[in-house]
């Protein structure tokens, strides 16, 4: 069942853009400019919320924005008998819903601990900070809501260009060259290899629209086998946002920004756009048949594994926790790409709702990661020692987060990996069963030490007072306190936590973890839109 022009699709696309501009208008009035970002993401998590009765019910809704090029003439520039405008469209369907609801819902505890953060460590250029948030989440519903290629390439580089700032919000060298590195990575495999396979893409179907289900694609059975497959290694790996191998190393390079921003870049935009965006063209360019006919599935499920395997080995190296978690992310993220390339029902519903799992846990661990720095000015995992008894509330939600990833009950990330299991088993492919089960044992390994030494470590003498170090705190006494810089401090503070962050960060990764529980008791909602997508 379809709705044209729906207009509550608009709505929900032009929230963040005119909120990202009214942050802008009252930058100079913090409290005002908080109000302003706070009310921008209810108001865009309600207008989401208002699609998800209809997406239930099976109807997918449609906005056509405008018309770029009418069907009349692009027939001419395509070998297909038929063709379709191009278009800036918008559509709301069981997989759109899964992105958009957990992008919009995690924006608005993001705005809370956002404000704790950079208030707390007194962060320069905070206005452009908000307003650049916005526009990455104006570009994140963009590709949620994309009705056809061009349409998801579009707001893929708005994800891309607007987070750029992000990235190098302390701007120094590090900074710089981290933003650098995020920038050049992104647009230059989109624009190398997705340009040229949408237009090839287009010459040969005459059409860019998605399929109105996951099994046909929208490519002719007369187009020869291996240019799909070549457009199809295109989209693979041009997407690389998603952070296969080898081009992954923008995402740990990116742990330079502040740590709200790596809460953006891991779990609610950047990267869900990027793996979104290429399960949305496996399953709706491509279509489960030709991914059948082509034996494309358990080859690209076998070439995401190399990322899952050597990820978590490398994650198991970092003492660094943001570096940690960053290839925690990298592995992570190919867990979703194949369940889909599984091509089994439970295999595409696993790595669909790993889409939410995961986004839910890893924010946590990001949240906890900041509320630590800040609390602490600790950035090494060697360096929190006994920091779980200071900071309970904090590693409690760690811990159960870090549960989530590994894929233990009674957190999200279990349902996962059962149904990426079951969905191997149906599959009959053994050796992607071994690969999850490795992959788990070292998500274990790279987890439990840091949840296992804040709790039952040796606190420092410093730190058992709750007070900063003496000497530390009379070499400092009558100077003037500084802006903390996450880029520029490695490690080496010593000043004691005084207990846990602000509640305005603490708050939020408790909603984050907790949620992260729901999310294996009650995981009917993204299930039921998993499910829909190929029943």
């Amino acid at each position: 069942m379809q709705a044209t022009n729906d207009i509550r699709l608009l709505l929900a696309l032009v929230t963040p853009l005119i909120g990202a501009g009214l942050i802008m208008a009252v930058g100079k009035k913090p409290n005002v400019r908080e109000t302003v970002s706070l009310v921008t993401a209810l108001l865009l998590a309600g207008l989401v919320a208002w699609l998800v009765p209809a997406v239930t019910r099976g109807e997918t809704l449609h906005y056509t924005l405008f018309e770029l090029l009418p069907a009349s003439l692009a027939a001419n520039l395509t070998a297909a008998t038929t063709a379709t405008a191009l278009t800036i469209a918008l559509r709301a369907d069981s997989l759109s819903m899964i992105f958009a609801v957990v992008a919009s819902s995690l924006w608005v505890l993001t705005v809370f601990y956002s404000a704790g953060y950079m208030r707390g460590l007194r962060e320069h250029a905070q206005t452009r900070f908000s307003a650049c948030f916005a526009l990455a989440l104006f570009g994140a519903i963009g590709c949620a809501f994309a009705d056809n290629l061009l349409t998801l390439y579009l707001f893929y580089e708005v994800v891309s260009i607007s987070t750029y700032p992000l990235v190098a919000h302390h701007q120094d060298a590090e900074g710089y060259a981290g933003g650098e590195k995020y920038l050049v990575y992104l647009t230059t495999t989109a624009k190398a290899l997705i340009l040229p396979a949408m237009v090839l893409i287009f010459v040969l179907s005459g059409t860019l629209d998605f399929a109105n289900n996951a099994h046909t694609g929208i490519l002719p059975a007369t187009a020869h086998n291996t240019v799909i497959t070549i457009l199809y290694a295109c989209c693979i790996v041009g997407f690389a946002k998603n952070g296969i191998m080898p081009f992954h190393h923008w995402l740990p390079g990116a742990m330079v920004a502040p740590t709200p921003v790596s809460a953006l870049l891991h779990a609610v935009a950047v990267v869900k756009v990027g793996v979104f965006s290429t399960v949305r063209v496996m399953l709706y360019v491509f279509g489960v048949d030709t991914m059948h006919r082509l034996n494309l599935g358990l080859p690209t499920a076998y070439f995401v594994s190399i990322t899952i395997l050597v990820a978590s080995i490398i994650a198991l190296t970092k003492d660094n926790l943001k570096l940690r978690l960053a290839y925690s992310t990298v592995s992570q993220l190919s867990y979703i790409i194949l369940g889909v390339a599984l091509l089994t029902p439970t295999g595409v519903e696993g790595g669909l709702v790993h889409i939410a799992n995961h986004a839910f846990a890893k924010i946590t661990l990001f949240f906890c990661a900041g509320a630590i720095y800040v609390a602490s000015h600790k950035k090494n995992i060697s360096e929190m020692s006994g920091l779980g008894r200071v900071m309970p509330f904090t590693f409690g939600a760690f811990a159960l987060a870090s549960l989530g990833m590994i894929g233990a009950p009674p957190v999200g990330g279990f349902i996962s990996k059962l149904y990426l299991l079951v969905g191997a088993m149906d599959a009959g492919t053994m050796g992607i069963m071994l690969v999850l089960i490795a992959s788990t044992i070292l998500n274990t390994a790279y987890f439990a030490p840091v949840v296992y030494q804040a709790f039952f470590g040796k606190l420092p003498p410093a730190c058992r007072a709750g007070s900063p170090d003496p000497a530390e705190a009379e070499e400092r006494r009558g100077q003037a306190t500084p802006p903390y810089n996450e880029a520029h401090d490695h490690g080496h503070t010593s000043t004691a936590p005084g207990g846990e962050a602000p509640l305005a960060m603490v708050i939020p990764l408790c909603i984050t973890a907790v949620a992260s529980v729901a999310l294996g008791f009650y995981p009917d909602f993204f299930m039921h839109f998993a499910h829909a997508v190929l029943p």
